[in-house]
């Protein structure tokens, strides 16, 4: 356990955010085709090298997420993704669920699946060199959803989930997502995100699982993008903090996921989040908002290899500035 809290606050040092690289290769590799690159595995390692081996993205970024593929992989050199990346200053971690599946019993809701096997898995992923890893859940407000079945059986699936994690040494991201998708508002998204965290608390206590070894990612609370109005950051920081305040001192912090939204939404909510005291850190742990830009400079062109570099660079740079403001603001 104790290694789990030094792991999870040198994840959560000031300045600095996670790098979520870690699509399934369909996923992957529909981007890539949207993208006119060719979808290969070799594409695949290439993408994630170039923003693995970004100079300087240990300045802003403390651990980047793999999935099961990158993370057996090697950089062009021959060299293991987990140690080139720990060689340039950042943590190595994986994501082990295996994707959200439609529920039995719960029509249009899904469970997300992976604990079968997930010890075995785990043991093999420390030995490859991850330091943490990651599980998402998802919640979908619609007329009658999310269900208590829902809500109660995902968090159960997530506490599992981190108490396996911290008995083989690895650090949980425990992400329970309530979707932007809907035309609901901003108060919806609220009371909906804290049922589902106060159901993930429940869960993790009874399983004992160590709130200062783990890590929170959840959805920053937003209106639905159907919705006609769009929150200020100021709204989405008060209503996003006021739900994360049921959360006890000893969580060792908050890295938000970007949901969908907009790069440039997506750091000002963020910076908005900072000028609120809270007893742990706030910070990112981004994908499409850092990524998808970063793709879209490359576009499979080894000559714009410093393009897509240079872009993922400069979202990265400005979430950094916004996760590091609260120590200026002090």
């Amino acid at each position: 356990m104790t290694n789990c809290r030094q792991i999870a606050a040198a994840m959560m040092a000031p300045g600095k955010g996670i790098l979520a690289a870690d699509e399934s290769i369909a996923t992957m590799s529909k981007r890539l085709k949207d993208n006119r690159v060719e979808p290969t595995a070799e594409n695949r390692r290439y993408y994630r090298e170039m923003l693995a081996s970004a100079p300087g993205l240990s300045d802003d970024i403390s651990g980047i997420i793999f999935c099961d593929e990158t993370l057996k992989q090697s950089f062009s050199d021959g060299t293991p993704f987990p140690q080139a990346v720990g060689e340039l200053g950042i943590l190595a971690g994986i994501k082990v669920d295996t994707g959200a599946k439609a529920c039995p019993g719960l029509d249009g809701e899904t469970i997300t699946e992976g604990l079968d096997d997930l010890p075995a898995r785990l043991a093999e992923y420390a030995k490859l060199g991850a330091a943490f890893a990651k599980w998402r859940a998802v919640f979908t407000i619609g007329s009658e959803t999310p269900t208590q079945g829902a809500i109660r059986s995902n968090a159960n699936a997530l506490a599992r989930y981190a108490a396996a994690c911290q008995q083989a040494g690895l650090v949980p991201i425990v992400e329970p997502e309530v979707l932007m998708d809907g035309s609901h508002n901003l108060a919806v998204c609220r009371d909906v995100t804290e049922e589902v965290h106060t159901a993930v608390r429940a869960e993790l206590g009874l399983l004992n699982v160590d709130l200062a070894g783990i890590i929170l990612k959840p959805n920053m609370v937003i209106e639905g993008d159907g919705h006609g109005r769009v929150s200020s950051p100021e709204e989405v920081a008060e209503a996003t903090v006021t739900v994360l305040r049921s959360w006890p001192g000893a969580l060792a912090g908050v890295a938000f996921l970007s949901g969908g939204q907009d790069p440039e939404r997506a750091t000002d909510n963020l910076t908005a989040m900072q000028r609120h005291s809270t007893p742990w850190p706030l910070t990112f742990s981004f994908g499409r908002a850092l990524v998808s830009p970063a793709l879209s400079a490359w576009q499979g062109d080894p000559d714009r290899r410093s393009d897509g570099q240079a872009t993922l660079l400069n979202r990265v740079k400005a979430n950094g500035a916004a996760a590091g403001l609260r120590a200026a603001l002090r």
